[in-house]
């Protein structure tokens, strides 16, 4: 039988945080082709409250990272956002010019992207780069951004931060490099962290490391952080609330511990099953489907183990199933 969904919130999530920093709603992004537009979102819902760490967790191509490029304004070319809205602090970003949006990224929003190396200028020391944001974006003496630079780098855990200030990004550790991209988006005490995959390519040892100096640097400063990953332990480990993603849609958002012990959504139940399967043989049947290739029906349908005709013919959408437990599936 399917559950009716309680009274709440006219609006999706509306009630998930009495001082939401971050809204997304109905957000639609979409990549131009011969054929016309593919959506990549289809109809996104996320909060992230003040001084909140939530998880977004997901398949490789489910549009965890394009959701993050949306909210910075910084689509891919030939990507575009056609619906939606993206309220950061009262402020609705998607009417905001480049300019202004230049003034939030880095300021107001510190992103930590997952190559480290990669992210960083190799023509310039690492400390070089963390003092010209905090130039950038306040009005200090290049004297005071470098003396933050390194004290960020030691706070950080880097030891001798200022020798390794002088340090060019080929002459750190994946680690060190990782702590320097940290260090550049705090160095403004932003109210919001996003950090998409920051561990990848590291391992194990270093990855904890690097996760817990972020999350502890996040909190001293008052910071939300919003994570995103593929790694459920990751997710579990670092987030109060999580949101499920799959093929640009989110299909599960609640209390991470409420979330990943009791799964309500078809997909959350198998990717929950899939991950923490220590035996290696449970896992998802199918893969999931072309973004062009999903129409209107519910994306996981194919894959789905309560599949019915409804979930063909339209798409599911969050209701909250439980107090603030938001599901889309039309069988529970």
């Amino acid at each position: 039988m399917r559950a009716e969904p309680l009274t709440g919130p006219s609006r999706p999530l509306a009630g998930l945080a009495a001082e939401p920093l971050l809204e997304i709603s109905g957000l639609w992004v979409a990549a131009h082709s011969r054929s016309g537009g593919v959506p990549l979102l289809r109809g996104v819902e996320l909060v992230v409250p003040r001084g909140a760490r939530v998880g977004v967790v997901g398949e490789s191509g489910s549009g965890k990272s394009m959701t993050a490029s949306a909210i910075l304004g910084l689509l891919p070319s030939g990507v575009v956002r056609t619906e939606g809205s993206i309220a950061f602090g009262g402020r609705e970003l998607t009417t905001l010019s480049e300019r202004e949006l230049q003034g939030i990224r880095g300021r107001e929003i510190g992103i930590v992207y997952q190559n480290a190396v990669g992210s960083l200028n190799p023509l310039l020391t690492v400390g070089e780069q963390i003092a010209n944001v905090c130039r950038a974006h306040t009005e200090v003496t290049r004297g005071e951004a470098w003396e933050r630079a390194v004290a960020l780098l030691d706070a950080l855990g880097i030891a001798d931060a200022e020798v390794r200030a002088r340090s060019h990004p080929h002459q750190l550790s994946g680690g060190m490099a990782q702590r320097a991209v940290i260090a550049t988006a705090l160095i403004c005490d932003p109210s919001l962290l996003i950090a998409d995959e920051p561990t990848t390519g590291l391992d194990a040892t270093i990855q904890a490391q690097v996760l817990e100096v972020m999350a502890d640097s996040a909190r001293e400063r008052g910071a939300a952080l919003l994570l995103i990953s593929h790694d459920l332990a990751v997710i579990r480990a670092m987030s109060e609330i999580v949101a499920v993603l799959y093929a640009g849609v989110v299909l599960e958002i609640g209390d991470t511990g409420d979330v990943l012990s009791d799964p309500l959504n078809p997909y959350t139940r198998g990717l929950v099953r899939s991950l923490t399967d220590e035996s290696g043989i449970a896992f998802i049947p199918g893969r999931i489907p072309e973004p062009g290739a999903i129409g209107n029906q519910c994306p996981f349908a194919d894959r789905c183990e309560l599949v019915s005709d409804v979930c063909r013919a339209e798409p599911p959408a969050l209701r909250e199933l439980r107090p603030g437990r938001w599901v889309a599936c039309h069988n529970l």
